[in-house]
Formats: structure tokens, sequence, C-alpha cells
């Protein structure tokens, strides 16, 4: 038998099973049954389809992770438009060409964020513009919670199909303009049930949303926690101090947290020693970047969390492989540290490759550091009328497999270990240098708190490590001692050739909305005098 796998059937699922039961914990104060959000989200669908949105039209969300963003995705997605979620860091310039390059024809944006569209609206195809609060907004603005209101819940769902695209999100841009990858009914449904599986969710789980929900629709979760009947608890922004008394406060028993924000969390546990969990067990999910073992510890530990290290990008669903793989760890020895800090094993279905420039797969050794190119139902249809992008996407050194850039090892259980982005490989003197590692180990130093590290340029060796490092709170009596003794800290626990060779103090690194370290711009900095972003020596 085949049943066509469509994302409405998330929200319908909960409806028909869990009604009576919550579904959101809103920013605002509000709590909503399924029932109850149910109903809103058919009466935006109602009003969406009165001021002319069809199937297939472009639906876009700007929005800190309220229940207004779940509301109007599963409205657009309802009458079959493509929901466009849309990084609320951008600038109105970004906003301009994404709006206009997804042909977009209705906008919901947190009243914080329409200031952003207001100056580009006469740039745009858009024409329909929702608020939560239009008299917080300059502009002509339309308030959704009227809209709501004022909108009876009946309208007309259009056939759909599987394999139609059903939603757009733009890449981060961190190297030219973002590229809108698209997703299909398919690929979202089979993607949300991998992350049900492999993140162990549950109908009783309480979700919060520290994860932005426009990054690759929350990671699948704006699905996977609803088709459970579990509980979205909604956030605007991320403040560790009220991550910590929500948490308290809501049972929350599960959440999403780049290494940056666990990173925040440590030094906010380190200074207030707040309670880390409620009634429930807590389990955290973290990706982006390898977690050092030292927060992995610190989590596990002192915070009584159950921490899986996750991996993957827009493109691939995200998520494609998992570090938790109990029969390869115990529980209770401190070598399960280096397991979860791997990216680790592919998830069910998806076949994960790390292969040289060949398209061969390299050794299982731990040592040979290959591409990592995966093949899997919640890869992406392609990249948004840039069919020129999406070939060489999926073709670079093996056909038929997405390239994700990142370069690995993998050891002889198959898990593997990102090492760089291929851009980011730090060659000296002839010698391969992984900033990744070399960024673990600093963050075993006391008076680091978080840290990334870049090529920077040699007359002698071509490129050396420069590190960027944010230290800990008056961690910073005499800069040139500190940046000495880093550099020895390195020499102690690597090969010398790894060693870094400069350092500079800075008061934050440039992040994604994701918390994702922007390296780039670190580089550009350092190679802003030079005619190339690569040594030569």
């Amino acid at each position: 038998m085949h049943k066509p796998l469509l994302v409405t059937d998330f929200l319908d699922r909960a409806r028909r099973h869990y009604g009576d039961d919550e579904a959101i914990v809103a920013t605002t104060g509000e709590r909503f049954t399924y029932d109850e959000f149910g109903d809103r989200v058919d009466r935006v669908s109602a009003a969406l389809r009165e001021r002319g949105v069809e199937k297939g039209d472009r639906v876009a969300v700007l929005d800190p992770n309220t229940h207004y963003h779940l509301e109007v995705a599963y409205a657009s997605m309802q009458i079959g438009a493509v929901h466009t979620p849309l990084n609320y860091r951008l600038t109105p310039d970004d906003f301009a060409y994404i709006l206009d390059d997804a042909g977009v024809d209705a906008i919901y944006a947190d009243h914080e964020y329409a200031e952003k569209i207001d100056p580009i609206r006469s740039n745009v195809p858009t024409t329909t513009f929702l608020t939560n609060d239009a008299d917080a907004v300059d502009d002509d603005w339309e308030d959704l919670d009227a809209v709501i209101e004022n909108t009876d819940p009946d309208f007309e769902r259009p056939e759909m199909s599987e394999d139609e695209v059903i939603t757009i999100n733009y890449t981060s841009g961190t190297t030219g303009d973002p590229k809108g990858v698209m997703r299909t009914h398919r690929s979202e449904t089979l993607h949300a049930y991998l992350v049900s599986v492999h993140q162990d969710i549950r109908d009783d789980d309480v979700y919060l949303w520290t994860l932005p929900m426009f990054h690759v629709n929350g990671w699948g979760h704006i699905y996977a926690i609803t088709g459970m009947g579990a509980t979205h608890v909604c956030t605007r922004g991320v403040d560790a101090e009220r991550i910590f008394r929500t948490i308290a406060a809501e049972d929350v028993s599960y959440l999403c947290c780049a290494p940056t924000v666990l990173n925040r969390l440590i030094d906010y546990d380190d200074a207030e020693s707040p309670a880390t969990t409620g009634a429930n067990d807590v389990r955290v999910a973290t990706a982006g970047s390898a977690p050092p073992e030292a927060t992995i510890r610190h989590v596990e530990a002192e915070f009584g969390w159950y921490l899986t290290h996750v991996y993957g990008a827009t493109e691939t669903g995200p998520l494609i492989t998992t570090s938790d793989a109990r029969r390869h760890f115990d529980d209770d020895s401190a070598d399960r540290f280096a397991v979860k800090k791997r990216q680790g094993l592919g998830y069910l279905g998806t076949d994960v490759r790390v292969v040289d420039e060949d398209g061969e797969d390299v050794p299982r050794d731990d040592e040979h550091v290959g591409e990592v190119v995966v093949s899997g139902n919640q890869v992406m249809e392609g990249y948004w009328n840039r069919p020129e992008a999406t070939e060489e996407a999926f073709s670079e050194r093996l056909e038929g497999y997405y390239h994700t850039g990142d370069l690995a090892t993998v050891d002889e259980n198959g898990m593997i270990a990102i090492q760089d982005r291929k851009k980011d490989i730090i060659v000296s003197g002839g010698e391969n240098i992984s900033s990744i590692e070399l960024e673990d180990a600093l963050f075993e130093h006391e008076a680091v708190s978080d840290v990334a590290v870049v090529p920077a340029p040699s007359d002698e060796w071509g490129e050396t490590p420069k590190a960027f490092v944010v230290p800990e709170s008056d961690a910073v009596d005499d800069a040139d001692a500190l940046e000495n003794d880093l550099i020895a800290f390195t020499r102690e626990t690597l090969a010398s050739y790894k060693t870094v060779r400069s350092v500079e103090f800075v008061d934050a690194l440039p992040t994604t909305a994701t918390g994702k370290v922007q390296k780039y711009e670190l580089r550009a900095q350092v190679w802003e005098d030079e005619d190339r972003m690569v040594g030569q020596g």
C-alpha cells in the first residue's frame, strides 16, 4: 500500500489523538491545546486563501520562535503554499534578495522585525503583510490575532503530492548570496520520522525552543514534536537565565543548543548555580560544530542532562548522523566524551561516506581525511532556480551524493569526526592542521571562554594557526603573558607543528543565528592585506 507522505499529517494526527492536551506554551503567557492551536491554524489558512495565496505560492515567516511561526507555517502548508522561514539576523537588503528570489507572496513578521521589511516593500513581489502587533509597527500591516478572530476556519485543502516542494530554507549565506534549499513533503516527513527515532521523541516530551525555528524548520522539530503530540515551549531569543528558569518551571525534557549556547549556559551555571532540571530528566542535542569534551563533561556531570551530538547541513535535512551509539560507550565511563564529540553514525536509511578526491572511501583508520558525502531521503530536492549549483553539489567527487564540503576521518566503527571545512584546513609547511583540534585543546585552558582558529599568512610556513579567543571574565591582566601561556599550552598537548602561533583577544566571535562561528569573517580580517586567502609557502 502506498500512502502519500504529507507534512499536514503531523498536525492532523495531534488534533485527532491529543486535542485536549497542551500543544503550546506561548511567549505571551497563553497556552493552547492542540484543538485550539488547530483552530487558529485553520483560520490563518482561510485568511491566506482570502488574500489570494494559492497552492505553490511562497509564504515567508520572520519570527523569533513564537507560536505565530508554528501557526503560519502549518497554515501555509495546509493550503499547499511553500513555507519560507527567514533568518531574523539578516539585513533589509538580505530580505529583499530572498523575498525577490523566492517570489514571496505573503509574509508574517514579528513586530520587532517588521521594521526590516518596511524599507524594501516597494522592491519585492510580496503583497500580504501580517504581524502580531500592528500598533507597534509604522507601516501598513495587518494584525494576525485580529485576522484570526475575524476569519471563519473554513477552507478547502487542495490535492497535494509527496513530491511537491513544501518548504524553501535559505542557507546562511556565509559565502555569496543565500541559496534556497527546496524540500518536499516526502523529504520533510521522512526527516521528521528519523528525528523522532534518533532523538527519542515521545508524546509526553516538553520541548524548549532554543533552536531557531527558521533553521531548517528547527531541525524538523516543528513536525516531529507536533506529530508526536508533545508540547512546544516557545521563546524569544536565547537568554541563559530564562532558559534555566523555564526548564525548571515547565518541566522541560528536551531542547537543542549549539555549542556556543551550551557555553553560555555553563558560564551562567558557574556564576549563579541555577536549578538545571524540573520534574523531568533533560536531553539536549547539539550541532553546528563539535563541542569540546570539557563542554560535554559539564553538561552531563553538572547539569545532569544527557547530551547527543548530531550533524548535518541545511541541504541534508539537516540531520544525517548521531553520536548516540550506546554500544560504543559506557554511560558511566569518561571514554564516552570522546565518542559523543564525534559527529557519529549515519541515521537510519542514510548513506554517509567519507571519500577522497577520486570518490573512493577513505580507510576506517581515523587518520585519512576525505569529504563527507551523503545520500538519503531527507536530502534536499535541489536549489531554488539554481540547476547548475544543484548539479555541482551532487557530482563533484561522487555522482548522486550531496557534497557537504566538510572534511572528516572515519574510525573502525564507521563513526565520522569532522576535521574542518575544506576552506578551513590550515596547510602549514605542507602539513595539514585541523583548526577544530586546536580549538578543542584551547577550550581546556581555564582562561578560554570561546575560541576560533583560522589560518594566518606566514612568510616561512605559508600559513600558521591563529586563535581568536574570548577570555573568561577578568582573565586578562597581561595580554602578552596570557598569549604566551596559551601558545605554550598548545605546544604541551599537541604536535609541535600544530602549535598556535598567535592569539588575538576579542569580546565575542561572529556567529550565525544558530550559533555557528562565521570563520570566513575572521579569515577575511587576517588576510585583508594579502592577494589570496591561502598561504604560499
